[in-house]
């Protein structure tokens, strides 16, 4: 009836995002790509994809969720209005929330990326 939905942004759907924008978002897929699950920079990547897609906000009833994790995934960063720069730069603010969370320093803060 629906595509596959998860509660948050499944890893498994990082590498289908490389070719969605530039050479720097490739770059950055790829770094992330064939970690463990558990790596910081996997899990930074996965808190990046949450707060652009709007993860926490999305519920078995709406739109998004009725469209599937890959739909939503593919067009958030393809309609992300900032440069590939940004992005990684997003990512690199996700990977220190998860080195201050990791270290015993509490929950990342709340960096919602959409409304």
């Amino acid at each position: 009836m629906y595509p596959k939905a998860e509660v948050l942004f499944p890893y498994t759907l990082a590498p289908r995002l490389r070719e969605v924008r530039g050479p720097v978002w490739a770059a950055l897929v790829d770094r992330v790509t064939g970690l463990p699950e558990v790596d910081p920079r996997t899990l930074a990547f996965c808190l990046l994809m949450i707060r652009l897609n709007g993860c926490l906000k999305c519920y078995s009833g709406s739109y998004k969720f009725m469209r599937g994790c890959e739909a939503c995934a593919l067009q958030s960063v393809a309609q992300f209005k900032g440069e590939d720069e940004e992005l990684a730069a997003l990512y690199d603010v996700a990977l220190a929330d998860i080195a201050a969370y990791l270290d015993g320093k509490g929950a990342p803060p709340d960096r919602t990326l959409q409304p």
